[in-house]
């Protein structure tokens, strides 16, 4: 009787330690995300998947529907990101919701090839931290006052 109570103990720390669902990320999926207040109607694209490069799965997005302060743009407001790498973990911490098929995927073809050219060689990484917190940092970095 002992060794079925360890061995269903066991089973049960085993359960908590797997994670109880995967999300499958997909390229051409449009995802809602837990936004910064005020672009809450923001999406994510998920425009490119790089398995193998590097050492870990590297997903390329694009970011509509945003208000990002930036004083280098006319207008000074941003509303789109052109392409983020991010892990898979960042991604599963920022969406909310079911995802949905895209007729086009967004292309980020011009700013994947000058990140991939630096990752490359080493300049250049990938974000782990959730998006909103990534799109904060952005806007911190535009808007910071000239030393």
């Amino acid at each position: 009787m002992r060794k079925s109570v360890l061995a269903a103990f066991g089973f049960v720390l085993l359960s908590l330690a797997a994670p109880a669902w995967a999300i499958d990320f997909q390229v051409g999926q449009g995802w809602s995300y837990d936004a910064r207040p005020g672009e809450e109607a923001s999406q994510i694209y998920i425009a490119r998947i790089d398995r193998g490069l590097g050492t870990r799965t590297i997903y390329h997005i694009y970011v509509d529907g945003l208000q990002l302060k930036n004083p280098l743009i006319e207008g000074g407001l941003q509303n789109n990101l052109s392409h983020i790498p991010l892990t898979k973990e960042a991604l599963e911490a920022s969406v909310i919701g079911e995802p949905r098929q895209l007729t086009a995927v967004p292309d980020i073809s011009e700013g994947y090839v000058i990140w991939r050219e630096a990752f490359l060689k080493g300049q250049a990484g990938v974000f782990t931290l959730p998006l909103k917190q990534i799109v904060q940092h952005i806007e911190d970095a535009f808007n910071k006052p000239k030393e």
